[in-house]
């Protein structure tokens, strides 16, 4: 049964474009042009009682599909007299114009729709102060245009359909397919259970306007779906319409069901990334992956590529094109701009960041000449040895500085796997670039100054030798061509400045080493350790812990007696640790001196007047009461109370006892047996004290102190050499026979949990030696080192300058070295030798004359 809608006698018409408003459908539309605008104002704004409209389609877009059906009526004419008759239930002998009309300018459809306004908002556009309106409409019934009138009130007949069996026949067929359809989205959808109660409650020529409303038709099947004004003949159309919709809906669950089965886990997220792409399309997000790409794309076309780059290169950019843009690709590294620098500028730069190390400084200032002189000169990498504290990786910061260039540093301590330099192949999960073209990565440049840490630190096993992969990377002529298996295509390295650090030479393999140029770092001797603390660590400790020159103050006696009592190492870190002890400790007490009570005479302010004002509400004006003591009298104060200045005592309450003592060497050698020598480690030079001792026995020789084969070769010598000179030495029994042959031999190296290695303590067990035999004291400021034969020559040894370095850290005047080694105390500092006394020895009768008092005791007998 239709429903019945009253119109009233008089409904304006408002024309709709490239729309179509069934009823029972809600759409919502913004007037601007003059007429709808008026219309709106008239009829909708300025009624309490909103009133209907009647909406009617028309646009030139109707003139090519209704042509055989206009009338030829005059365009300008408006007053037409005529009525306006709903159709939803047609008059039988109702009269309606045939075709369309012409009304301003445009052609109007003949049928149209009752709507009434369920919602209405009015604008006012700036700066033309036009007035517009929003309204949401929601259609009624059908109506068909009789005549067109202006001011002439009408009024339409309505009647209900006849309930005839065909009728009833086509409802419950629209009903059973719209049911379906309901059902089959019900497993999709959560939100149909308000169409099935509309499916139930709304009448059916109502209810197939909804429907076919909510669906995606074309214009002219939504004309068509107007202009059906008989039941019958819109209920076949809406039926066919459900259908057609019920059977996309299938074949498209049929073809997912058959596809899913097919597609593999990529496959799936291939379809989801293109299904992602078409989305953002259609929502005009994806401007700036293009722009990414194209720019991407012109940077390869300008990079000057070879073929068989550029060919990779567009093979990746078309995977680029379908993977995520949040994936990463291959990112374009720039080179940083290597302005002209100032030679004498680099080497203030240098003086102002290190203090010292002349010949380091100057084999960098003449590294920079030549790149001065010839910016792509493929120069030597630079490998700094040493001790650790000494400077090392500041000095690479500041070649970096010095050229205007970006420096990165990657670590190599502990580096085992291979593919961490050269990459692992994408094959992998979880596959990655090496850590040079990381390095490359993060600082977004192809020619910066790269420190290689720790290069003495590598190890390899069953995953490869990062030592070996290092050989093309420092290699002039082949890191042109560096082969990343994660980037799978020749990188040039050759404009990358690199830079190495080690502690030891050793243990880098021979032909890595062959390709560096070895610099060494020796350490600091104690001038350049007190200077370098006051320029450098005691400022920078200051800043560290918020404190100044005013809270703390360590004169320069003191810092002398922290190097020698506290720190007696090659570098400066334990120094700055100390003085970092210091500053805590002065920290602490200006932190507890903050609540600094000034003893001045202030005025108490009474707030009993106060209270009560602020018991009952009311507003309070503070008043800013002038103190008689300025932040100036403060600042002093404070200051004053706070000030620490270092002296012995404080030293020793804060650092405790001293570590060191300048009399150990003399205190250890006090009897026979004890000898004193240099060694090399990887921290600096050391002094290492040798004692022998002997006991009843069968002659044997036995060596503690966590000791290597090489040092314990050396023993075996210094005994058979000492056994060989038992008539010189005076250690014979009567009749010829050796006492050796009847004692044993022991000889010990403390610090035994240190392990110990090398042949330059020949001299030095010899000496112990031949002390403990003659029961002769050596001389308690003497030190040697030195490497000897059977024969008794003494042979050069490395670290000469380590070694004179360390003997002066301990107080000893007097060092013993081999007479070949005499072209390496140029490297020390002239302030050094000329405190001490440098003796030269060629075979071991040299070193025994300057080891005793009195020279050697040949003719001594010895007391066994």
């Amino acid at each position: 049964m239709a429903e019945t809608v009253e119109l009233p006698g008089r409904l304006a018409i408002l024309p709709f474009r490239n729309k179509v408003l069934l009823p029972g459908a809600i759409i919502r539309i913004r007037c601007t042009s003059p007429y709808s605008v008026k219309l709106v104002e008239q009829e909708l704004w300025q009624k309490e009682d909103k009133g209907l409209i009647g909406v009617l389609l028309s646009g030139t877009q109707l003139r090519p599909q209704l042509s055989a059906l206009c009338s030829g009526t005059d365009p300008g004419y408006q007053s037409l007299k005529g009525s306006v008759d709903a159709v939803d239930s047609q008059k039988p002998d109702g009269k309606s114009l045939e075709g369309p009309i012409h009304w301003h300018n445009s052609v109007l459809w003949l049928q149209g729709v009752a709507a009434r306004a369920l919602h209405l908002s009015r604008g006012v556009e700036k700066p033309s102060g036009r007035v517009t309106y929003v309204v949401v409409l929601e259609g009624l019934c059908r109506f068909s245009v009789q005549e067109l009138l202006q001011g002439v009130p009408i009024i339409p007949h309505m009647e209900q359909a006849e309930q005839d069996p065909d009728l009833i026949l086509l409802s419950r067929q629209f009903k059973a397919t719209a049911m379906e359809l309901i059902s089959i989205l019900e497993q999709k959808q959560k939100t149909v259970g308000r169409t099935k109660v509309l499916l139930e409650t709304v009448p059916v020529h109502r209810l197939a306007d909804i429907f076919v409303a909510s669906f995606e038709i074309s214009f002219e099947e939504q004309l068509s779906m107007l202009d059906s004004v008989d039941l019958k003949v819109r209920l076949v159309k809406a039926t066919e319409l459900v259908d057609r919709h019920l059977q996309s809906i299938r074949v498209a669950e049929k073809i997912s069901q058959k596809v899913e089965g097919q597609l593999s886990k990529s496959q799936k997220e291939f379809l989801l990334r293109q299904q992602m792409r078409a989305i953002k399309e259609e929502l005009g997000d994806n401007d700036d992956d293009e722009d990414d790409l194209a720019a991407l794309e012109r940077k390869m076309q300008s990079a000057g590529m070879p073929p068989n780059v550029w060919k990779h290169a567009q093979r990746e950019l078309r995977r680029l094109r379908k993977m995520q843009p949040q994936q990463p690709g291959y990112s374009s590294s720039r080179a940083s701009e290597e302005c002209e620098f100032d030679l004498r500028a680099a080497k203030e730069r240098l003086d102002s960041d290190h203090y010292g190390l002349a010949k380091v400084k100057q084999r960098i200032i003449e590294y920079l000449a030549v790149r001065k002189l010839k910016p792509d000169a493929r120069g030597p990498v630079l490998c700094f040895v040493g001790p650790p504290g000494v400077g090392k990786t500041s000095l690479a910061s500041s070649i970096a500085a010095a050229l205007n260039r970006k420096f990165v540093r990657i670590s190599l301590g502990g580096v085992k796997d291979e593919a961490d330099i050269r990459g692992h192949r994408r094959t992998y999960i979880g596959s990655m670039p090496g850590r040079l073209i990381d390095g490359l990565k993060r600082v977004g440049v192809c020619n910066p100054v790269m420190l290689l840490d720790e290069i003495d630190k590598t190890g390899s096993d069953v995953r490869g030798d990062p030592a070996s992969a290092l050989l093309e990377v420092l290699d002039p002529e082949q890191n042109k061509t560096f082969n990343d298996h994660y980037l799978n295509v020749p990188f040039d390295l050759s404009k990358v400045i690199f830079v190495a650090t080690a502690n030891r030479a050793q243990p880098i393999p021979p032909p890595l080493l062959d390709r560096m140029e070895v610099i060494e770092l020796p350490g600091y001797t104690p001038e350049e350790k007190l200077k370098i603390a006051t320029r450098h660590l005691i400022p920078r400790v200051l800043d560290q812990h918020g404190l100044n020159s005013d809270f703390l103050q360590i004169p320069e006696e003191m810092v002398k007696l922290v190097i020698q009592r506290y720190t007696r190492e090659a570098g400066v870190r334990n120094l700055e640790r100390k003085l970092a002890a210091l500053a805590r400790a002065a920290a602490v007490r200006v932190a507890e001196q903050n609540s600094l009570r000034l003893s001045k005479d202030v005025q108490p302010v009474t707030s009993s007047l106060l209270d009560a004002r602020l018991a009952d509400g009311a507003e309070v004006e503070m008043e800013d009461i002038t103190m008689t003591v300025n932040n100036n009298e403060i600042s002093n104060a404070l200051r004053t109370a706070s000030n620490m200045v270092v002296d012995e005592t404080l030293l020793e309450k804060v650092l405790g006892p001293p570590v060191f003592d300048d009399r150990e060497a003399a205190e250890r050698v006090a009897s026979p047996g004890v000898s004193i020598g240099l060694v090399w480690t990887s921290v600096g030079g050391e002094v290492q004290f040798v004692e022998a001792s002997m006991m009843a026995g069968k002659g044997d020789l036995h060596l503690t102190g966590q000791l290597g084969d090489v040092i314990k070769e050396s023993a075996q010598i210094a005994l058979t050499w000492v056994r060989g000179r038992a008539m010189d030495l005076k250690i014979s029994a009567p009749g010829g026979n050796s006492l050796l042959d009847s004692r044993d031999v022991h000889i010990h190296f403390p610090a035994g949990a240190v392990p110990k290695d090398g042949p330059s303590a020949g001299v030095t067990l010899v000496t112990s030696l031949v002390s403990l035999f003659s029961q002769k004291n050596v001389r308690a400021d003497t030190a040697m080192t030195g490497e000897m034969t059977l024969r008794g020559l003494v042979l050069p040894v490395g670290g000469i300058k380590d070694k004179v370095l360390a003997a002066h850290r301990n107080g000893i005047k007097r060092v013993i070295i081999p007479e070949r080694n005499l072209k390496d105390l140029v490297e020390i500092p002239s302030s050094i030798l000329s405190g001490m006394e440098i003796l030269l020895a060629k075979r071991i009768e040299d070193v025994l004359e300057q080891a005793f008092e009195g020279g050697c005791p040949w003719r001594r007998s010895a007391k066994l």
